[in-house]
C-alpha cells in the first residue's frame, strides 16, 4: 500500500505517520530547556544559511515534534563579538508567544555551538514565496491580511517595548495556515520605556527599509515609529515587487529616504486607498505616521484582507486522513 505524501515548499516530505499541520502549542516541548543537547533532535536539511550558522529542518527524537534548529557557532560569534546582540536577540524572543510571530521553543548551548529551537514554518519565507508569483508580487488581498498580520505582532511587540528594526520580507515566514510570523529578532531592542531619554541612534536593519530619522546624522535619534515606516516599505513592495526607494547605490537610495521621494510605478495597477495608506505610512515626520491600531482598521486593509482559516493547500492530500477531533483542531474556518 502506499503512503501518501506531500512535500512542502521546503523541500520536506511528510508521510502519513509523520503528519500534524500545526504541532499546537500544547505539543510543543515544555520550557524551561536547560537539559537539550543536539542528540535531542534529529536533523534533517538545511532550511536556510544565517551569519554565524544554518538553519536546520529537525524534530525530537523520542516524540517526533517537526521544529527548526538555528545553529550556530560560538567561535564566529566571538570572533564578531556578537554575544551581546546574541543575548539579546535571546532574551526577547524567548519571552514572545504570538500567533504572528514564530516561536522561540527552548535554546541551549555546548562547548562549540548556540542552538535555537524555533517553530517551523513550512510556506518558507515571504520573499522566496513573493518571487514564484506571476509578476514577482502580491495582489490586494494577500498584501493586505500580510500587513494586517504584521501590524498585530508589532503591536504586541510595541506593548512590551520592543521595536523589531528589521522588518522585510526575509524576514516574514509563512505558517501552516498561510499566516505570516515575524522572525529574526536580531536587531530588536527593547527598551524601559519611550521618550527622548530612550531614544536610539544604532543605524541598523537594511538599507531600503531604513527610516529618515535612523539615517540623518543631525536627528535625536529614532522609537517604534521607525517600524511603521518599515511597514510602508513592506505594503509598497508586495504590491510593486521591490522597495520604494531602491536605487543603484547606497548614496543614492539614502537621499530618495531622507525626502521621502514616493513614487508609483504606472505598470502596477494600485488603489488609491492602498497608495493613500503607504503615503501615511511613509512620513518623513514620525509623528505623523499612524498607530498600528489605525493601521489595521484602515478601510483599504479591512475591505482587502481576508480572515479565513485554512490549511496550505500543500496539505490537501491529508484532508482524508484526518479523524473527526483532528478535523476540528486543524480544519476549522
Amino acid at each position: 500500500m502506499k503512503i501518501a505524501t506531500v512535500t512542502d515548499k521546503t523541500g520536506f516530505v511528510w508521510p502519513k505517520s509523520d503528519f500534524h499541520p500545526s504541532l499546537i502549542s500544547k505539543h510543543y516541548p515544555p520550557k524551561p530547556w536547560p537539559e537539550w543537547t543536539l542528540s535531542d533532535f534529529e536533523i534533517g536539511k538545511p532550511l536556510g544559511e544565517g551569519a554565524f550558522g544554518f538553519v536546520y529542518l529537525a524534530r525530537t527524537a523520542r516524540t517526533k515534534i517537526i521544529v527548526a534548529l538555528k545553529v550556530m557557532h560560538i567561535a564566529q560569534i566571538k570572533k564578531n563579538n556578537m554575544e551581546e546582540q546574541i543575548n539579546r536577540e535571546t532574551h526577547i524572543h524567548a519571552q514572545l508567544e504570538h500567533p504572528n510571530i514564530v516561536r522561540m521553543l527552548g535554546c541551549f548551548t555546548d562547548k562549540l555551538k548556540s542552538v535555537f529551537v524555533m517553530e517551523y514554518c513550512p510556506g518558507g519565507d515571504v520573499y522566496k514565496d513573493m518571487m514564484n508569483q506571476p509578476h514577482k508580487r502580491y495582489g490586494s488581498g494577500t498584501t493586505a491580511t500580510y500587513i494586517y498580520q504584521v501590524a498585530n505582532a508589532l503591536e504586541y511587540l510595541h506593548a512590551k517595548n520592543i521595536i523589531h528594526r528589521d522588518i522585510k520580507p526575509e524576514n516574514l515566514l509563512i505558517g501552516y495556515y498561510g499566516e505570516v510570523k515575524l522572525s529574526d529578532f536580531g536587531w530588536s531592542i527593547q527598551i524601559k520605556k519611550y521618550g527622548m531619554s530612550n531614544r536610539r541612534k544604532t543605524v541598523c536593519g537594511t538599507l531600503d527599509y531604513l527610516p529618515p530619522e535612523m539615517i540623518k546624522s543631525n536627528d535625536p535619534g529614532y522609537d517604534r515609529t521607525a517600524d511603521l515606516w518599515c511597514l510602508g516599505v513592506l505594503c509598497f513592495e508586495f504590491l510593486v515587487g521591490k522597495p520604494p526607494f531602491e536605487s543603484d547605490d547606497e548614496r543614492t537610495t539614502k537621499k530618495h529616504i531622507i525626502g521621502a521621494e514616493l513614487e508609483f510605478p504606472r505598470f502596477v495597477r494600485m488603489d488609491d486607498g492602498a497608495k493613500l495608506l503607504i503615503r501615511k505610512m511613509l512620513q518623513k515626520n514620525p509623528a505623523d505616521r499612524p498607530s498600528l491600531t489605525r493601521i489595521m482598521q484602515d478601510p483599504w486593509i479591512s475591505t482587502n484582507k481576508s480572515t479565513q482559516k485554512k490549511l496550505l493547500p500543500m496539505f490537501d492530500k491529508f484532508r482524508p486522513l484526518l479523524t473527526p477531533e483532528l478535523k476540528e483542531v486543524y480544519m476549522s474556518v
